[in-house]
């Protein structure tokens, strides 16, 4: 059984302010060589989320990754994930996963 993974990429930092996108290429070559190859949606799409009274909005692009070697791939998506927070400045970024079967 293979493992998929997306990665939301936020395209505007906190402030408002475009994220430069040689930082989202950047994303998605770090991806492509660990993993071999990747999806890129490039569409913006938007996120709603609530914390508190607050309802936050952000416009996001993905990322999607598939693997056979689940426990490597989780070991550089939180490495990623940690620099990604800190790259682009963010509370969070999410990273989903879940089981695939080929057909």
């Amino acid at each position: 059984m293979e493992k998929e993974y997306e990665v939301y990429v936020p395209v505007h930092y906190n402030d408002g302010t475009p994220i430069e996108p040689r930082k989202i290429e950047s994303i998605g070559e770090r991806l492509l060589r660990q993993f071999g190859g990747l999806t890129y949606f490039p569409q913006e799409n938007q996120g709603v989320w609530k914390m508190g009274g607050v309802t936050f909005r952000d416009k996001i692009v993905l990322f999607r990754v598939l693997t056979d070697k689940p426990k490597r791939a989780e070991q550089f998506l939180r490495k990623l994930k940690a620099d990604l927070k800190r790259e682009l400045k963010q509370e969070q970024i999410l990273i989903v996963s879940r089981e695939v079967g080929k057909v």
